[in-house]
């Protein structure tokens, strides 16, 4: 029984020496002293984050108007054109047949539409001959039937006075009746020549359907040249070949004849602008807008930022899993910006608002109640602290813009629901060495010579 009640005594020591140490090892914890941070001026940004992905000025697909094997393909992946410049050649024989042979077939419709023209123009010789000749022939059977009928009735009035022969007369008579007749048939004749020149009108038809199979014949000589031309491609732009999907002696589908729209050869991308295509979110659309300057990061480039410039919002958002989200079109600025490559993954923060010299405190010195923001104010004993109703500005990811309510210089006590955040963890090296904000290489509120909006940076504007 005592060896019991020594070890309920000993235990009793035990817990209570256990109990003692943790207690005043808790006094000690770091974490529960009071966190506290200056009232300082300093630039702050409020960004819109976001990611997208990098793409080209222009992206062109490069097919070809004609079918056939492959035979020069000079260009690759990476390599650079420029406009006119050689990238696809096509076997060109069957071409050149197609080509030479409508060459024939224009040849011999403007042989027959010369011998056309030929025809007319010595049937229309010939008419005005005919008539010419008609016209004098009845001209002269008019005055040798006008004659004949004045002697037929001169000898018929000497007849009748006993002066002339019965024979004489019958001779005036058959004179005149032959006059007559003469006159008639030279009638005809000029009447025959309206049939002739009807004729003509035929033969001029005959030359303008010849001249039609020469235009016919014409237009698809030009065709066949166009075609033989289109065995050859050439970049229609400076550019770099992005992709190649075709090799030499490959059988390529014509993009025009083809139902399917024909075997995708090359395509170029120009990089002459580049652009970087970023995804906001509707809750933050509002803010952006169009001239705003952008911060660029990629991973294959950790250590660099690109600055780049709103140039076009989307009117319409995309709705993908209830999330909707509007497309915002970034031109990146700079002479680095030949270091992005399309497709790559990119973060972007877009500078929606920025105050040089804005009176800040922590976001975790800021509480809300009722509508209204306060800060926890450090007097100048450092022990006592007072509640003080501020007015706050814009933020960004760390700190808070007091514009009425502190002074630079006050201490204020951060919440405890801080004491872990990722400032405290980084709070005395940030005041001691300058505050480098929310990403590496960019210091918003200048100094130094780092890429962010302060004096030395080269993104400042």
């Amino acid at each position: 029984m005592k060896k019991i009640i020594i070890a309920v005594v000993i235990l009793a020591l035990a817990g209570g020496g256990v109990y003692y140490w943790r207690s005043r090892n808790a006094a000690k914890d770091p974490s529960q002293e009071q966190q506290t941070a200056k009232a300082e001026k300093r630039s702050i940004m409020k960004l819109v984050h976001s990611n997208g992905r990098v793409v080209s000025n222009l992206d062109v697909d490069i097919k070809c108007k004609a079918s056939g094997t492959i035979t020069k393909l000079p260009v690759d992946v990476s390599d650079s054109v420029k406009k006119g410049d050689l990238v696809l050649e096509l076997d060109p024989i069957d071409q050149e047949r197609i080509t030479k042979q409508s060459e024939v077939q224009l040849t011999a419709s403007k042989a027959r539409l010369v011998i056309a023209k030929d025809n007319l123009d010595i049937a229309e010789k010939t008419l005005a001959t005919d008539r010419q000749r008609a016209q004098t022939a009845l001209q002269s059977a008019e005055v040798r039937a006008k004659d004949a009928d004045a002697k037929a009735e001169r000898v018929k009035t000497l007849f009748q006075n006993k002066l002339a022969s019965q024979e004489e007369y019958d001779t005036a008579l058959t004179a005149a009746v032959q006059a007559k007749a003469d006159l008639d048939g030279a009638e005809v004749k000029l009447d025959e020549l309206k049939t002739q020149e009807e004729g003509l009108d035929l033969q001029r038809q005959q030359v303008s359907l010849a001249q039609n199979q020469v235009d016919s014949d014409q237009i698809s000589y030009d065709i066949a040249q166009d075609r033989l031309a289109d065995t050859k491609v050439v970049a229609p732009m400076d550019a770099v070949v992005s992709a190649r999907s075709v090799q030499i002696g490959q059988i390529i589908a014509s993009a025009v004849s083809n139902v399917g729209g024909g075997t995708t050869v090359l395509t170029l991308s120009d990089l002459s602008r580049i652009f970087v295509i970023a995804s906001v979110d509707e809750s933050d659309i509002g803010k952006v807008a169009v001239g705003q300057r952008s911060i660029i990061s990629v991973d294959a480039w950790p250590d660099k930022m690109f600055d780049g410039q709103v140039v076009q919002i989307a009117t319409k958002g995309v709705n993908s899993s209830n999330v909707v989200t509007f497309e915002v079109k970034i031109e990146v600025t700079g002479d680095e910006k030949s270091l992005l490559k399309p497709e790559m993954t990119a973060n972007i923060d877009i500078v929606c608002a920025r105050k040089r010299d804005a009176l800040a405190v922590p976001l975790e010195a800021i509480s809300t109640k009722e509508g209204k923001s306060f800060v926890t104010l450090l007097k100048a004993d450092g022990k006592t602290t007072e509640s003080k109703e501020v007015q706050v500005g814009i933020s960004d990811d760390t700190r808070t813009e007091i514009t009425d309510g502190l002074n630079e210089g006050d201490t204020v006590v951060l919440r405890k629901a801080g004491a872990d955040s990722r400032w405290n963890a980084s709070s005395q090296d940030q005041r001691k060495g300058g505050d480098r904000g929310r990403m590496p290489g960019m210091i918003p509120g200048g100094g130094g010579g780092g890429r962010g909006f302060g004096g030395g940076g080269r993104g400042g504007r």
